[in-house]
């Protein structure tokens, strides 16, 4: 990956366009906006912790106003008192990923050349079809902080991230069928501070997972502030 020529990039302007695609969840998307993904394989949170956690959610919204059905729904959290919204990702959005930091499933991602084909599919079209700040591949889940050329490049990126990984991963594994839980978690980073804490985030999980060298692979670009 090069550090030297950066694709244009910036923090979610909701002046400018953007698009939501509808599949199992709602899919936000604009051109060079930076964007919080994450996939996680298809054993990676138990069903009832699953279903626990979207029926809190829903609780939390509704207590709100918020309609956790509707496909704007992040952009109402946002519309939200700044210490309400930071209420949401300290009680909810870190519950889920404790929940996938506790290491659920067979964890084939801590394999390192399991890792290895993860991570070098991400490195592959960095800066020329998108760019990457900050990843992580964690034992049964992906994080990945990365900006795209356009509204409709975000999801056929993943897309094809995620087909050509499943089918490097099932090669190495001797194994056939669904590696990726579908779809997966897209956020459009609306503020520095959210940029920062990701990037943290990010470079944490490992540690908070109680990860051991050569358990994980993780990237972080060097950048002198945001555009």
């Amino acid at each position: 990956m090069s550090d030297d020529v950066l694709m244009p990039f910036h923090l979610f302007d909701p002046k400018a366009e953007w698009q939501v695609v509808e599949r199992r969840l709602p899919h936000w998307s604009q051109a060079g906006a930076i964007c919080f993904l994450t996939w996680r394989t298809k054993d990676s949170m138990p069903k009832a912790v699953l279903h626990a956690w979207y029926e809190e959610r829903k609780r939390w919204l509704s207590r709100h106003g918020i309609d956790a059905d509707s496909k704007d729904w992040q952009a109402a959290l946002d519309r939200l008192d700044r210490n309400l919204a930071r209420q949401f990702r300290d009680d909810l959005w870190n519950r889920w990923h404790d929940a996938l930091d506790a290491g659920s499933g067979a964890c084939v991602l801590r394999n390192p050349p399991a890792a290895a084909i993860v991570a070098n599919s991400l490195r592959h079209f960095d800066n020329e079809r998108y760019l990457l700040f900050d990843w992580v591949v964690m034992p049964n889940h992906v994080h990945v902080l990365a900006a795209f050329s356009d509204e409709d490049t975000m999801l056929a990126q993943c897309d094809s991230w995620k087909h050509y990984m499943a089918t490097q991963l099932n090669r190495l594994l001797a194994q056939r069928g669904k590696f990726w839980q579908p779809d997966g978690f897209d956020h459009l980073l609306r503020s520095e501070e959210q940029f920062q804490y990701l990037r943290r985030y990010i470079a944490d999980n490992p540690r908070r997972a109680g990860l051991q060298p050569g358990e994980f692979l993780h990237y972080s670009r060097v950048l002198v502030g945001l555009p």
